[in-house]
């Protein structure tokens, strides 16, 4: 692998490290490829059964110290002719392609908090720390999942919605606002900052060909406002994490200290040295994680916790929310939903949500999210439940995903051609199929709608999930 590491960039790193041998190790991990790294989704499968099912098709899971649900991964080489991307688990949401890395920051966002009601994901695309937060949610209370790239918000917005990640809230701003539009409103939040990258050249051997001294510092000019944003919008009592992908201390340490510095005794440092068995390996002096890749084979990460113990006030605000578009559901309206979510497909309304309106669609928006109507502007919350028409509703695919059949639930289990078939847009036909609209599952697990007509099952996949071509 032909990984670029400026001349300048080694010299750096080797007065960081303890000495030339670790240099040396570091510059050669740097020339390797990545390991496969994935995290199971909690909010579809639990971690035992994934473990049980993967292993029978030969996969092997090797536990990552530091998340409960992540592992690397070895499979046989007759299946690595099929990306990951394109197995059926990963297109049912069963697990997600994630770097084991970046599975710290949320870890320890979560390594001491009691079910927070808010939380805040300040830079979320593509999704993959969003939807971690929402699985250790357990789904419940307000996940805001901000991104500033218009081009990333769709993909930010397919991760969750094929995840099942349903309290969720996108918005789509610069994370420098939140300190100003919504002040001490988060218990937790996670700043994964924008950064140089430097960790990331396993996976990208030229992510170093812009870097250089004045591009730190102007990197960590921007980190500076986005921590100064974020700390403002926390809580007292509340926790924040920041987090990088890179190594030099212009864009980590130095970035806590001037946080440190602003907020005095308002702020401090809570250590992660017991965070995982071996963190002992990375924790820094002042208890922030320092992850070089050559330590546990992985990409290189930084990672601090903070903890904001009062009040520092807030910043005059001159937002705009806008008008909000939805209204509260009536009694009778969520009444007749929920009969047909009763009758139809043996679902309840899930705890923890409200049911809205906008024309004829209807909405689950996270009880906690209530609160911030008129306060903020955001792209899209919840579930997109259900759409009325002329003979009653009709269930999102989008819900199906998310909700959790039950026993009398409506399913067909497709087979691995069946379903491929499924993905590529195709009706299927059957020997034994429910009547009427049902839930399309991969044993049990949904992946989408259709609809049984005798022994033909209507594919009701959207058209922009339609995968041509696909084989499993």
């Amino acid at each position: 692998m032909n990984t670029l590491l400026p001349q300048a960039f080694i010299d750096k790193m080797a007065a960081l490290l303890p000495s030339r041998q670790e240099l040396d190790a570091f510059v050669s991990i740097c020339h390797q490829g990545l390991r496969k790294s994935i995290r199971v989704n909690q909010l579809k499968i639990s971690v035992s059964e994934f473990k049980q099912r993967m292993q029978v098709q030969g996969w092997q899971l090797t536990p990552i110290p530091w998340c409960e649900a992540g592992f690397w991964l070895t499979r046989p080489e007759e299946q690595e002719s099929t990306p990951l991307g394109n197995t059926a688990e990963h297109l049912a949401g069963l697990f997600y392609i994630q770097e084991a890395s970046s599975m710290l920051p949320p870890v320890a966002l979560f390594a001491k908090l009691n079910t927070p009601e808010r939380v805040l994901d300040i830079a979320a695309a593509p999704g993959s720390k969003t939807t971690q937060i929402s699985a250790l949610m357990n789904n419940q209370g307000l996940l805001v999942a901000n991104e500033l790239s218009s081009s990333r918000l769709k993909v930010l917005s397919a991760t969750i919605q094929r995840l099942g990640a349903a309290n969720v809230a996108m918005s789509h701003f610069d994370g420098e606002v939140f300190g100003q539009w919504l002040p001490e409103t988060f218990d937790a939040i996670l700043l994964d900052a924008p950064c140089g990258g430097e960790g990331t050249v396993r996976k990208d051997p030229q992510a170093m060909q812009n870097w250089s001294e004045q591009a730190l510092q102007d990197i960590s000019a921007v980190q500076k406002r986005l921590i100064d944003s974020a700390f403002l919008a926390l809580k007292p009592g509340g926790t924040l994490v920041y987090s990088t992908c890179t190594l030099s201390p212009e864009e980590n340490q130095q970035v806590v200290q001037w946080l440190l510095e602003q907020y005095d005794e308002a702020v401090s440092v809570e250590s992660l040295a017991d965070l995982f068995a071996g963190a002992e390996q990375v924790v820094t002096p002042e208890g922030y994680l320092h992850v070089w890749p050559q330590r546990f084979d992985s990409e290189g990460f930084f990672v601090a916790r903070l903890t904001k113990h009062h009040s520092v006030g807030a910043p005059k605000s001159n937002k705009k929310a806008g008008n909000f578009p939805y209204q509260p559901a009536s009694r009778k309206e969520q009444a007749t939903l929920g009969d047909y979510l009763a009758k139809q497909f043996a679902l309840p309304f899930p705890a923890g949500f409200s049911l809205y309106v906008r024309d004829k669609d209807y909405w689950l928006f996270p009880d906690a999210f209530v609160e911030l109507i008129g306060r903020f502007r955001f792209d899209r919350i919840g579930l997109k439940l259900a759409t009325a028409h002329k003979q009653g509703f009709r269930l999102t695919h989008e819900a199906a995903l998310a909700l959790t059949p039950s026993a009398n639930s409506p399913i067909v289990n497709l087979s691995l051609s069946q379903l491929a078939e499924f993905y590529q847009g195709k009706d299927l036909f059957c020997d034994t199929l429910p009547q009427g609209e049902l839930l399309v599952c991969l044993d049990g697990h949904p992946v989408g709608l259709g609809k049984g007509i005798g022994q033909k099952l209507k594919n009701s996949l959207p058209r922009e999930l339609v995968r041509d071509g696909l084989s499993l």
